[in-house]
């Protein structure tokens, strides 16, 4: 299994690579025709599988009825799946009539603890509880929209397996949106599982509607695309007192105050952003539980996103450092977990595959309509296969024609509200994407 190194391939995008070179000369591509009829045949298939999915969703590591349904699907077409993979993980082996290559397609299944406000016949009802609060469950993320699309491309296919070369892997994933605290999960899990120990593919595509984009859209870039995503959790110790009292004890809070601010230099004053973006956020900060006590302790909790794992681990070493001494400052301790879980790695995108598939999302989408979107703060698991095997991640636009997408309710929002022609658009890409790479189109 080839495993990309990120440092030589950054380095790689310097230059322009011979596949860049010879999508840039080549003839413009056109869409296949076996693609525009099996999207008419299937477009409303889609619709109503995205619509079962968005109606009943459910949470990372908890996707049971959503694979049951993708499996009883896949059977229908006659393809054998393959279930249980990190927990819920469906895959299934399309073999062609003819020798060729093997690749692997990607979508993912899990919802969020977001309770739905858009109002649609078909919205979410769905409850539980998560972290301990009663929530709605929703995709607001639109992975609904992956699966019901992966299907369809199966779908399609298999219509076409006597003429197909090689074999295409379907790979239905779960909880991209991370495995609750405690529990392995997600693309990894799915690697660690045994994905690819008996079918090795040589190149790897998956997809993400994207609300930022409009509708009929493609967004795709060479080399990085999503950023690295690492959670921190930093608990400053103090020594409780009466709130009329401080110099009765050690206050946290104060401490934890002083380090959230110093701890914005760790980007702005230590990290060369004219190289790379990088963020460090605080998301969350729990302390105290009455008026007039200073607590003992305060916990923060963040994320760090960056592009480079240079930057990566000395900002993990810089924000751990900046905790540890601003808390001394004030007579506390901090116990910096910097990171305090696996994160996710940078998405990036094969640069000499990404340029040879791109006139396939040109044929489909219309060459205007294909974008080079900027780097994303956002983070994918895809990465982790990204780093096994040649991949490409490409964006479809998820906002309706006529509203804003600089302002339209963004994915992971209540209201995120996906126009619906973008599965048929998804439906088309990853499917001249696969036909193109199969037969050879260069």
């Amino acid at each position: 299994m080839r495993r990309l190194l990120l440092p030589a391939l950054l380095a790689s995008l310097l230059a322009p690579t011979a596949a860049a070179q010879t999508a840039a000369t080549a003839p413009a591509a056109t869409e296949r025709p076996e693609v525009s009829a099996a999207a008419e045949r299937l477009r409303d298939d889609v619709v109503a599988l995205r619509r079962h999915f968005h109606q009943f969703p459910e949470l990372s590591n908890r996707e049971a009825e959503t694979a049951a349904k993708v499996a009883e699907h896949l059977r229908g077409l006659g393809l054998e799946p393959r279930t249980g993979i990190a927990h819920h993980g469906v895959t299934a082996i399309i073999t062609g009539g003819k020798p060729g290559p093997r690749i692997a397609l990607r979508a993912d299944m899990d919802a969020l603890p977001v309770t739905e406000q858009t109002g649609l016949p078909f919205a979410s009802k769905a409850t539980t509880t998560f972290n301990g609060q009663q929530t709605g469950v929703m995709h607001a993320c639109g992975h609904d929209a992956h699966t019901g699309i992966l299907l369809g491309v199966a779908d399609a296919l298999v219509a076409m397996r006597e003429e197909l070369p090689g074999e295409v892997m379907l790979v239905f994933q779960p909880a991209e949106e991370g495995a609750p605290a405690g529990e392995d999960g997600g693309a990894s899990m799915m690697l660690d599982d045994g994905l690819f120990s008996d079918f090795e593919p040589e190149a790897m595509f998956g997809l993400h509607v994207f609300s930022s984009l409009q509708a009929g859209t493609i967004g795709v870039r060479q080399g990085p695309l999503m950023a690295a995503s690492d959670k921190f959790t930093i608990t400053v110790q103090g020594v409780q007192t009466h709130g009329s009292r401080p110099w009765g004890g050690v206050d946290p809070i104060v401490a934890a105050a002083d380090l959230v601010g110093t701890a914005q230099t760790v980007v702005s004053r230590r990290s060369d952003i004219a190289r790379l973006p990088a963020v460090v956020s605080f998301g969350a900060i729990h302390g105290g539980i009455r008026y007039n006590i200073i607590p003992d302790s305060v916990e923060l909790v963040g994320t760090i996103r960056t592009f480079d794992e240079g930057m990566r681990e000395k900002i993990h070493a810089d924000l751990k450092n900046v905790a540890e001494h601003v808390a001394a400052a004030h007579g506390a301790t901090a116990d910096a977990r910097v990171p305090d879980s696996e994160g996710n790695p940078v998405t990036v995108n094969d640069p000499d595959l990404t340029a040879r598939m791109l006139p396939s999302l040109r044929a489909v989408a219309g060459a205007a309509n294909v974008i080079e979107p900027p780097l994303q703060m956002g983070a994918e698991d895809f990465a982790y296969y990204a780093r096994e095997v040649p991949s490409m991640f490409f964006f479809v636009g998820a906002t309706a024609p006529g509203i804003d997408p600089a302002t339209a309710p963004g994915n992971h929002s209540p209201k995120f509200m996906l126009d619906e022609s973008s599965l048929d658009l998804g439906l088309r890409a990853m499917l001249q994407v696969t036909l193109d790479y199969l037969h050879g189109a260069r």
